[in-house]
């Protein structure tokens, strides 16, 4: 629960960040997911959005405002500004620009695969990033690589399999994690992917539109990657209709075997719902895996 010192903490940081009075007059807890509190901070001519968490995780928060100024300065997507992040003893926060979003239509759907494609355009000689960062609260390694199944297989599968292990899911769920490991090369026998920017958590919960109909990105695990694996992820858990992947398409086609690919991908985030939450996550992991297997196997 967010106490009237540590608001006003926030307040006179926010005062100090944009160079302008900011006299806190009120707070209003938003929905911020399964992750973080959330609040919008207002006074009665500006509102922010503040996410908070324990101390110990201004990290993430830090990451999380450097993945959104790069997404931001592309140019081709609309994140939100940073415009703070700080702690104290017992509180770590991110404070952000406000801005009223609403589930995309069909038309800001389209911009944002346009948009997305155009992001994804952006590259660099290395797959991974500059700092490690998070998904959800799960620690992202982003070691720079130049071979994206290595990378993919050392930093993303083993490593949420080894989180995996740790939390006590053990048997059939390591074993077949173990051969699909040895089996990735396989999956990319003929596609080689390039190092593009990604948002990394592209799920339609972290996308909306504004009110003239702009759409915004948000919540990023930035890092440089296959593209395939933020479409990927806009599979899993829905929220993008077919007016999306025909803009991306339009823009930048889709390799054929796309589709083998995109359950080796949702795996991850997957593994990681497992590692964040228990529950039935270990079933779908080890079926996304079998079938991975299947493929790779002939």
């Amino acid at each position: 629960m967010a106490t009237e010192t540590l608001l006003r903490r926030i307040a006179d940081q926010i005062e100090m960040s944009i160079g302008e009075p900011f006299r806190l007059s009120g707070s209003t807890p938003v929905s911020g997911g399964d992750i973080n509190q959330a609040l919008v901070l207002e006074d009665g001519r500006q509102r922010y959005f503040v996410k908070l968490n324990r101390a110990d995780r201004l990290s993430m928060f830090e990451a999380e405002a450097e993945g959104l100024a790069e997404l931001a300065a592309t140019g081709s997507v609309q994140a939100p500004a940073v415009v703070a992040t700080g702690s104290d003893d017992d509180s770590a926060w991110l404070v952000l620009e406000y801005v009223d979003l609403q589930p995309l239509h069909e038309s800001a759907e389209a911009r944002l695969g346009e948009a997305l494609a155009q992001m994804h355009a952006i590259r660099q000689p290395f797959f991974g990033w500059y700092r490690d960062n998070t998904i959800g609260t799960t620690t992202q390694p982003n070691p720079h690589e130049d071979d994206w199944p290595a990378f993919f297989r050392r930093y993303r599968l083993e490593h949420q399999l080894a989180l995996a292990q740790r939390n006590s899911h053990d048997g059939r769920l390591q074993s077949l994690g173990r051969d699909l490991a040895e089996c990735i090369p396989e999956l990319f026998s003929t596609y080689t992917p390039q190092p593009s920017l990604l948002h990394g958590d592209l799920w339609g919960g972290n996308a909306g539109m504004d009110a003239r109909g702009q759409p915004w990105i948000y919540d990023p695990a930035v890092y440089y990657g296959d593209r395939e694996s933020d479409l990927a992820m806009t599979e899993l858990f829905g929220g993008f209709g077919p007016a999306f992947r025909a803009a991306y398409e339009a823009e930048w086609p889709l390799d054929p075997d796309y589709v083998v690919r995109r359950d080796l991908y949702q795996l991850y985030h997957v593994l990681n719902h497992l590692n964040l939450f228990g529950g039935g996550w270990a079933g779908s992991a080890r079926r996304l895996m079998e079938r991975l297997l299947a493929e790779a196997r002939g």
